[in-house]
């Protein structure tokens, strides 16, 4: 079977080729899956450099989630249409997954949608609600909303009765998350400060930041007292600092987001969280958006397609 395969780490993709490699080997408590599409996230492309906090040793298969049709294995119907995540190994033709990590896929989204829920509604569900306590009309800030995981927080908050402002550096993408998602404001960032302050009568009540660098920092200066600041990631490049006096004068929370890690201190919430997704899922009171797919021979393209930041939601892989 073909998949793709980082043998050395790299900052241009070099180190990573798609290859042919023998099928896996399924264990009893594993599902072998056809995988139909993968979604592409911004740590695969940053552990492709060695940039990710999850270092997997070399050669490794990049690839956190995908939707797919069950093969064989425990629990599943052969033919069965399911969606899976994994920490590694997506980007291939077929995988074998733990049981555990393997659902149905509600049956009214494509595969490539599908494939696309699982990580980016994770960490917006843990984000605004188990960590923010996001409650209905306060104004959330959401920046990078054009991306898979800030479009997933504009859902999945507007789906939460919250009020939100979207930014991101393209006011064209902003003009189209803004009709297709109902947000009540849309901001280029930088420059938001004063105009989100005047929106908000003040300041936001949640932030949420993928982006980090300058839109951290414009971030502190506009929240409001009592306010919740997500740190989610850094895909700006810089990681971003902030002086104590400012928690301390504005009274607000700096509150660090990893959906995985958290599943992972308490198992129990995460399987509340995972059911707490899927059943908006299936209910269609999210809706996952696809940018763009691209055939795995293509993957060069959508791994430069996510570097430059030109999707709208998701991109997805189709083996």
């Amino acid at each position: 079977m073909r998949s793709l395969q980082v043998s050395a780490l790299s900052p241009d993709l070099s180190g990573t080729a798609l290859m042919d490699r023998p099928e896996p080997i399924l264990r009893a408590d594993q599902v072998l899956i056809r995988v139909r599409a993968a979604a592409l996230n911004f740590p695969d492309l940053l552990m492709t450099r060695g940039d990710y906090q999850l270092k997997p040793p070399l050669p490794f298969t990049p690839g956190m989630e995908i939707a797919g049709d069950v093969i064989a294995g425990e629990g599943f119907a052969p033919g069965s249409a399911v969606v899976a995540g994994m920490r590694v190994g997506g980007f291939a033709e077929r995988v074998a997954v733990d049981a555990g990590s393997v659902r149905r896929k509600p049956a009214h989204l494509s595969y490539a949608k599908a494939a696309g829920v699982g990580t980016a509604y994770l960490t917006a569900y843990v984000a605004l609600v188990r960590l923010a306590n996001l409650q209905p009309d306060e104004w959330v800030v959401v920046h990078g909303a054009t991306g898979g995981v800030g479009l997933a927080a504009v859902d999945l908050a507007k789906a939460l009765g919250a009020r939100v402002i979207a930014t991101s550096r393209s006011a064209q993408k902003l003009a189209i998350v803004a009709d297709q998602y109902g947000v009540d404001a849309a901001l280029v960032a930088p420059g938001f400060r004063e105009r989100l302050k005047e929106i908000t009568g003040g300041g936001a009540d949640v932030i949420y930041d993928p982006v980090g660098g300058d839109v951290f920092d414009e971030s502190v200066r506009c929240i409001a007292f009592g306010g919740r600041l997500l740190v989610v990631g850094f895909t700006s490049g810089r990681i971003a600092s902030v002086s104590t006096n400012m928690p301390l004068i504005k009274g607000f929370s700096v509150i660090g987001v990893r959906a995985g890690e958290y599943g992972r201190q308490f198992p129990e919430r995460g399987r509340e969280n995972q059911e707490a997704i899927w059943a908006m899922a299936e209910a269609g009171r999210i809706r996952p958006r696809v940018h763009a797919e691209y055939p795995l021979d293509r993957w060069q393209d959508a791994f430069r397609a996510m570097e430059r930041s030109e999707m709208i939601g998701k991109i997805a892989l189709i083996p």
